[in-house]
């Protein structure tokens, strides 16, 4: 008999993979070897289940029905007898028992196997097994849910999305593995044609005119370039391009595909003189269509409004992400025609230096859909936000800066240009526009300004209101100067009406409207977003996080008194902190700094660096900065910023802060300033640089052309294994991980590093394989490895897992790599464990090495980890006074195998740079969904 070995008291969740495919005799889908006999018993129940399925539908509809969540009256000409017998509809999840995407469920040493098992729990035909974790990685065969058996776990992972009554659609339920991996229930885009690149002559010339202008090549280069090229491969390809001339004439020829900018003079009068402004726009309602005519985005655009909910185990909780789940669009929509849907604008506005002196500026205005989703419209693509505008500056003037007519002056010019921009949206947003949508639905669109994004002094501007100074001045509520700290009192909202009413009357009495203006700190200015049907300015402006906190409070003022601090104690205390500023473990996304007491701003990482500089004893003030700055993070208690006021109802009227944020739209400087720099000559910028900008966004259509052309290719050659085996970063993939980057084949002995050894990956094999019911090759009872033994080297992890904060897959990119970009890097992740009383539990571990092992016929994924679970001891003062979460790191003999399938996702540790016990921080504010597990203490 096999000793019985300790394995450290934990027992980690895990899987394999096999490759061998056989076809199941019920459905004959092809299945891994291994998996095909559970499949065939899942076929087999499944169609004994259809009944307990239809019967839980049902239940679940009355449920549903009873409670009165969702009530369609708004049909005249559907009775109660109709209303009654609606079903509950559950959204299929087709053939996903065979799909990786689909065995995602939990495991567990007492009941889980290894990954090639196949799983089916199904609701319909969903056929996700869930549990009550993180995210689905196991495989084996639950008992099936059905109405008689149903408890509240089952319901916790249930959502409900309620469509608007316009949209004749009934109420989805779903369980998570629809819901939170669901796209368009679409069939795959068509290849647009065998030539995408068109009307450039050939793929070679576009990406050449592609590369040109990305690398800003002037004239001579490019024309060097082109030398160069037609030295190098004449004859060897289909390259026709030889001169400037032409790489700009196929850009021409490119650019009419798309809506072109137009040159537009405002004439204004001030002091009785007419004044000329220029203004260049790109018609709004023309972009959108260019948005409509893209086969490649027509699916992806949402029309209806939803209300979202999740079961908490006693009803369902509504929650907000994309802008149509807010309550804004749902009044919208009910606003319109029974067919009539909302165009949903974003728009932004902001002026920026272009010149390092600050002479040279611009006035850009970027537009983007609201009824694109988030992952497309927040990103550059052909999806994404686009240059719409370019408005002129009214230049400043020593002897008429600060007198209210040139202030004034300025308003109008400004609403005069914008609505140049508007004018094309002012008839449509009254009649609609008959579109015919990817679904084969006909509706009647109405253009609209949802999101106004902009800082306050912007905000002031559209709005039109007189600023910090005045008597009410929040551009959304009527809340008076001195009531600003007032956060228990609601005051009246702005209304389009009033607003109109005094400028009417001061164009009839001057002093009498000035008065009634006053009150209200409104300027003697016609609004531009009044031509557009449903566009309040105070409606759709919200509350600007970036530059009232990130850059503002943080960035302008907390930071410059941090650095303040640290240059009074000295060189030392700031070379320490850019030190370790410099160690700072790098995360994919995250910004990386090697030094910050020099430059102007950073992010708010200073409480985890500098902790051990601005210590209580050698700067109380600093330390005190550093603990107010974990004040804020945590609740904005220290603040009288009336913003925070109409935070929260923002996200109720428009989704979450990412959809009104100015963040992605400050990106956008980044490539004016660029082309301004290496691609004009510093005369009649505007024209120069909105002709680059369009030769930009013609680029990026023909490029995602291209890419969808190649992508469609690749599938029809790759085989399903190779796809599946490709190492691309930000691929979607199947199942809970991926394991990329693969290294060299080696043994045992250089492969198990610091101290641990083949028989302790035996002992973990030995346990591990039959708690999961795998036997041991050839009929052995104990597994024993060799130094000679060879394991598959990994250094590129990716880990899908359920977000808490939306409840979508999300994807993690760990590194584990000695040389990664010329550094070690050891990537942190929380795993899911259990000790050794048999409790679930959850800790962090540090991967030291990850690797695929061969057992037999089996595939094991497995990594040697460094668990962060030591005893910390009491909380550290420090730590409660910065909120910082403590972890110890347990001795690297103590290091031990898990199987990566026991990750749930990546973790961002920082080392106690002033520790000798290996201790380290967990960065909880990574991301949003971190955070959330950190309070909710989900480990």
């Amino acid at each position: 008999m096999a000793p019985q070995r300790s394995t450290g008291g934990r027992k980690y969740t895990c899987s394999s993979v096999s490759s061998l495919k056989v076809a199941c005799q019920y459905c004959n889908e092809l299945y891994t070897s291994r998996g095909l006999k559970s499949h065939e018993q899942s076929c087999l129940r499944r169609k004994e289940k259809k009944k307990e399925d239809r019967e839980f539908s049902r239940a679940a509809a009355r449920s549903i029905l009873k409670e009165g969540k969702h009530k369609h009256r708004s049909n005249k000409g559907r009775t109660h007898e109709a209303a009654r017998d609606t079903t509950l509809v559950i959204q299929e999840a087709g053939s996903a028992a065979d799909s990786p995407s689909a065995a995602d469920s939990h495991y567990h040493y007492d009941d889980a196997g290894f990954e090639g098992l196949d799983d089916v729990q199904s609701v319909g035909k969903d056929t996700r097994l869930r549990s009550d974790s993180d995210i689905s990685m196991g495989n084996n065969i639950p008992a099936p849910i059905s109405v008689a058996t149903a408890t509240t776990s089952d319901r916790l992972d249930t959502f409900k999305t309620e469509y608007h009554p316009h949209s004749g659609r009934a109420p989805i339920v779903e369980s998570f593995s629809v819901y939170g991996t669901n796209k368009p229930e679409t069939t795959q885009s068509p290849v647009i044609d065998d030539e995408p690149w068109q009307p450039f002559s050939c793929r070679a010339d576009f990406e050449f005119a592609e590369l040109a202008h990305r690398a800003a090549l002037s004239k001579d280069q490019t024309n060097e370039l082109l030398k160069f090229i037609w030295r190098v491969a004449d004859g060897r390809t289909n390259f026709t391009f030889k001169t400037h001339n032409d790489v700009s004439a196929a850009w021409t020829r490119a650019s009419s595909q798309l809506t072109p900018f137009e040159r537009h003079v405002v004439p204004v009068e001030y002091k009785k003189e007419n004044i000329e402004y220029e203004v260049y726009s790109r018609p709004l309602w023309d972009w959108a269509l260019d948005l409509l005519d893209n086969p490649l985005l027509a699916p992806q655009f949402v029309w209806d409004a939803q209300r979202l909910y999740k079961h908490d185990g006693t009803d369902f909780e509504r929650f907000f992400h994309e802008p149509w789940t807010g309550d804004r669009w749902w009044d919208l929509q009910t606003s319109l025609p029974h067919n009539g849907a909302p165009f949903a604008f974003i728009l932004y506005a902001d002026k920026t230096h272009l010149s390092s002196a600050g002479a040279v500026k611009a006035y850009p205005v970027i537009a983007r859909c609201g009824n694109l989703p988030v992952e497309i419209r927040n990103v550059d693509g052909p999806g994404g936000g686009r240059l719409v505008g370019w408005l002129p500056i009214v230049p400043a003037d020593s002897d008429e800066d600060g007198k209210l007519s040139y202030t004034n002056l300025k308003k109008v010019v400004w609403h005069k240009s914008f609505t140049i921009l508007l004018e094309t949206l002012s008839l449509i947003s009254k009649t609609g526009f008959a579109h015919q949508c990817y679904d084969g639905i006909l509706r009647w669109l109405f253009p609209l300004i949802l999101i106004l994004s902009a800082d306050y002094e912007e905000q002031c501007v559209m709005a039109l209101i007189r600023g910090f100074n005045s008597a009410c001045p929040c551009p959304i509520c009527l809340v008076p100067k001195d009531k600003l700290t007032d956060h228990s009192t609601i005051y009246p909202t702005r209304v389009i009406d009033d607003a109109q009413a005094c400028v009417r009357l001061w164009n009839m009495d001057r002093t009498a409207g000035e008065a009634a203006l006053k009150k209200q700190s409104l300027r003697p200015v016609d609004n531009s977003l009044w031509i557009v049907e449903r566009s309040s300015p105070h409606d759709a402006l919200s509350q600007d996080t970036l530059h009232a906190y990130d850059s503002g409070l943080f960035g302008d003022h907390m930071f410059e008194e941090v650095k303040a601090h640290l240059k009074t104690l000295g060189r030392t205390a700031e070379k320490t902190t850019d030190d370790q500023f410099a160690a700072f473990p790098r995360w994919r996304n995250l910004n990386h700094f090697n030094h910050v007491t020099n430059i102007s701003f950073s992010m708010a990482t200073s409480s985890w660096i500098s902790k051990n500089v601005l210590t209580r004893k050698d700067d109380e003030a600093g330390y005190a900065l550093q603990t107010g700055e974990a004040e804020i993070l945590v609740f904005q208690k220290c603040l009288d910023a009336h913003s925070m006021r109409h935070i929260f109802s923002d996200i109720r009227a428009k989704g979450a802060a990412r959809n009104f944020s100015t963040r992605p739209n400050e990106k956008h400087h980044g490539p004016i300033k660029k082309a301004y720099k290496l691609q004009t000559n510093g005369k009649d910028i505007a024209n120069q640089i909105l002709r680059l900008d369009h030769t930009t966004f013609v680029s990026v259509v023909l490029r995602n052309r291209i890419d969808h052309f190649d992508d469609e290719r690749r599938k029809a050659i790759l085989s399903e294994r190779e796809l599946e085996t490709e190492d691309l970063d930000d691929r979607s993939f199947g199942g809970h991980i991926h394991l990329g980057t693969p290294h060299l084949k080696t043994t045992m002995c250089p492969t198990v590093p610091l101290g641990s050894s083949a028989k302790k990956l035996s002992t973990f094999l030995n346990h591990a394989l039959p708690a999961y019911n795998i036997p041991l090759p050839d009929g052995k009872t104990w597994l024993t490895l060799s130094a000679q033994d060879t394991v598959q080297e990994h250094r590129y992890l990716k880990v899908n897992y359920e977000s808490v904060v939306d409840w979508k897959l999300t994807t993690d990119h760990l590194r584990c790599n000695p040389s990664f970009h010329g550094r070690e890097r050891r990537d942190c992740a929380l795993v899911r464990t259990q000790d050794k009383d048999g409790n679930n539990k959850n800790i962090f571990v540090r991967i030291l090495f990850m690797f695929k092992q061969s057992i037999g016929s089996q595939t094991l994924d497995l990594a040697l980890v460094q668990p962060m679970d030591a005893p910390t001891g009491p909380q550290h003062a420090i730590d409660q006074d910065l909120r910082l979460r403590r972890l110890r790191a347990r001795p690297l003999a103590s290091t031990e195998f898990i199987t990566l399938h026991s990750v749930i996702r990546g973790a961002l540790l920082v080392p106690d740079f002033a520790s000798t016990r290996g201790d380290f921080f967990l960065v909880d504010y990574v991301d949003s969904d971190m955070f959330l597990r950190s309070q909710r203490y989900m480990f």
